[in-house]
């Protein structure tokens, strides 16, 4: 649930998705509560993709280990435009603990934390 990678550098990384009416997630012309938050997972997974195959490395797959603090402030509708962000809390071993902001039309209507593992 990417279509464009905005930015990636050493502290986040930032992305672009269009909800089309045929996803998923889409309930009633509204992107459900789960669809931000696979949202943020995904703009992780962009990250840890985008990173591995500059450094030639194979992707490896990420799982979410635990959400925190998830709030919702407005669900968006078809063809509107999220910009997600996510910023590098901590990392121990496999273990990234990021947080994340869904931005829809200026206005930040979902953030979370959240812990992913990335397998072997």
């Amino acid at each position: 649930m990417v279509d464009q990678l905005l930015y990636c550098d050493q502290d986040g990384t930032g992305t672009k998705f269009h909800i089309k009416e045929d996803n998923v997630l889409v309930v009633n012309g509204e992107f459900t509560e789960a669809g931000l938050m696979e949202n943020i997972a995904q703009t992780a997974a962009a990250r840890a993709g985008y990173l591995a195959m500059k450094d030639n490395k194979p992707v490896l797959p990420g799982y979410i280990g635990a959400v925190k603090n998830f709030e919702i402030f407005g669900l968006p509708k078809v063809s509107d435009d999220l910009v997600t962000e996510i910023k590098i809390e901590n990392q121990v071993f496999d273990v990234t603990l990021i947080s994340g902001i869904v931005i829809c039309n200026d206005t930040i209507i979902a953030k979370c934390e959240m812990n992913i593992f990335i397998g072997k």
